[in-house]
């Protein structure tokens, strides 16, 4: 789930460009910007960086061992040129 508070910084920041004449209009940008920026981010398909790190470490296992794989079939090969079968 997305970090609630970034929202909120992320919407504070965008209601500081508001005139400081206007505090209402800036509370209410700030509530409606929270939601906006939720709703967007409900919306499309991203993952959390946490989600992207387990992904990103069982990629890497993944390959670590289609490597390891590669090699044992290369030697296995390799033997199996050198003694083919009677």
């Amino acid at each position: 789930m997305w970090d609630t508070q970034n929202i909120d910084n992320i919407a504070q920041r965008l209601a500081a460009l508001l005139p400081p004449d206007l505090a209402q209009a800036r509370a209410d940008f700030t509530a409606n910007a929270r939601e906006v920026l939720q709703a967007g981010l409900a919306r499309v398909n991203l993952v959390t960086r946490e989600e992207f790190d387990v992904q990103r470490l069982l990629l890497q296992r993944t390959r670590t061992q289609l490597v390891e794989m590669e090699q044992r079939l290369a030697a296995l090969e390799q033997l199996a040129g050198e003694h083919p079968p009677r």
